[in-house]
């Protein structure tokens, strides 16, 4: 499951990412960066500026298939991805625990952590987070900058808990997900969390079958779109 990182959710050392409070010019330093930086540069520094947001409403989905619960502010940092940050990763992670609870758990402020979605075993997905925002699921910032958290309900060490619906569901998510971000499917760009540099994780653990998973999700990127 996502862990609650440091007292900011995201481990401190584990990539200095910028953030907004960071970015203190204004539109004229956005443009001087662009002379020095390249302008796909400046456009990403200009989305990181103070005050800088794409328009939201509230509950709005990413994904047509899910439901939607609001995870608590303090659990994820507002962003404006892929503009300010690249989104070219998917974590997978596993709850060691039951829906009810991981959902409460991530709308709980002292939690520190979350993930933008939630795969129960009857394949139902929640989304907690827009994908536009960065949530804090995988205990390393810059990780957490680049990708999309999925979290599957269960226990690592109950290979019964991945079902067939469950596997399914995920893939199609994914597949939604790396078709707006182009994202390749492989084990570089999809990563378990316990491969994230820093974490002192193990899910999805060894009952989580890989080749499987992303062979769903390469056959639901060859098909039509769907969810």
């Amino acid at each position: 499951m996502a862990d609650k990182g440091t007292s900011t959710g995201e481990t401190a050392g584990a990539g200095k990412g910028r953030t907004r409070r960071a970015v203190l010019f204004g539109g004229l330093g956005v443009l001087a960066v662009a002379g020095v930086a390249g302008a796909d540069e400046a456009r990403r520094l200009w989305w990181l500026l103070p005050g800088v947001s794409k328009p939201r409403k509230e509950g709005e989905l990413d994904y047509a298939g899910a439901g939607w619960t609001a995870a608590s502010p303090a659990n994820w940092r507002l962003a404006d991805r892929p503009d300010d940050y690249r989104v070219d990763r998917i974590v997978v992670h596993v709850t060691q625990g039951g829906f009810a609870s991981s959902v409460d758990a991530f709308r709980n402020p002292w939690h520190r952590a979350s993930a933008h979605y939630i795969v129960r075993q009857d394949g139902h997905v929640e989304q907690m987070v827009r994908e536009l925002d960065v949530a804090f699921h995988s205990g390393n910032r810059s990780m957490n900058e680049r990708s999309i958290g999925i979290e599957h309900v269960g226990f690592v060490e109950r290979p019964r808990d991945f079902t067939d619906a469950m596997y399914a569901s995920s893939a199609r998510l994914a597949a939604d997900i790396c078709r707006r971000y182009d994202i390749p499917v492989d084990r570089k760009h999809f990563l378990a969390h316990s491969e994230v540099p820093g974490t002192d994780h193990t899910d999805p653990g060894p009952h989580w079958d890989w080749d499987r998973y992303l062979r769903l999700v390469r056959a639901e990127l060859e098909g039509p779109r769907t969810g």
